[in-house]
């Protein structure tokens, strides 16, 4: 009865749409920052090492280097700050954890690409869209109705005059020194 009342109430704040992540998928995650009082979004990409949890408290673990540093980052995949996640390629792994990719640098760091998968972007709602508000049409434009508009009347732009600008002075061209013979090398003697 309690775990029936717990899944009821994180049901609300579940996405509905996520794609389908799992560990060696390349993926783009964007999350929002705030800076001060502006809030903007900031891409972290790297590679699915780790999926962990379910429900409201799924998260994953993404990993990449950067300027010769492994750096690994957890994000909540329900979190209202994860905007959007794009899985840009599918990792051929044999494993559920890829902690092996810690150890591992250069080329030897690679994961083979899953051949014939397909690359999801999921954009998330942190809420349910508004529905829009529905227009009333209430006339079409006929001929009859056009002619009736009272016409519109034309602008009239006034040019101002331009000022005389005042002629340049010719740019007097320094002297070119000419040599007659090119300065030989210094040598060591």
């Amino acid at each position: 009865m309690a775990i029936d009342l717990v899944k009821e109430v994180e049901s609300r704040y579940l996405k509905k749409k996520l794609p389908d992540i799992r560990p060696g998928d390349t993926v783009k995650v964007k999350i929002k920052i705030k800076e001060g009082n502006k809030e903007r979004l900031q891409a972290y990409e790297g590679v699915v090492i780790k999926l962990h949890g379910a429900g409201l408290n799924k998260t994953i673990t993404v990993r990449r280097v950067f300027q010769g540093v492994g750096v690994e980052r957890v994000f909540l995949l329900h979190s209202p700050k994860v905007e959007t996640i794009q899985v840009l390629r599918k990792g051929d792994v044999r494993r559920a954890k890829l902690y092996y990719l810690r150890e591992l640098t250069g080329k030897a760091a690679r994961i083979r690409e899953k051949l014939g998968a397909a690359r999801e972007e999921v954009e998330y709602l942190t809420a349910e869209p508004e529905p829009e508000p529905e227009v009333e049409v209430v006339a079409e434009a006929t001929p009859e109705v056009v002619a009736e508009a009272p016409a519109a009347e034309p602008v009239v732009v006034e040019e101002a005059p331009i000022a005389a600008a005042e002629p340049e002075a010719p740019i007097a061209e320094a002297p070119v020194a000419e040599s007659a013979e090119p300065e030989a090398p210094a040598t060591g003697e």
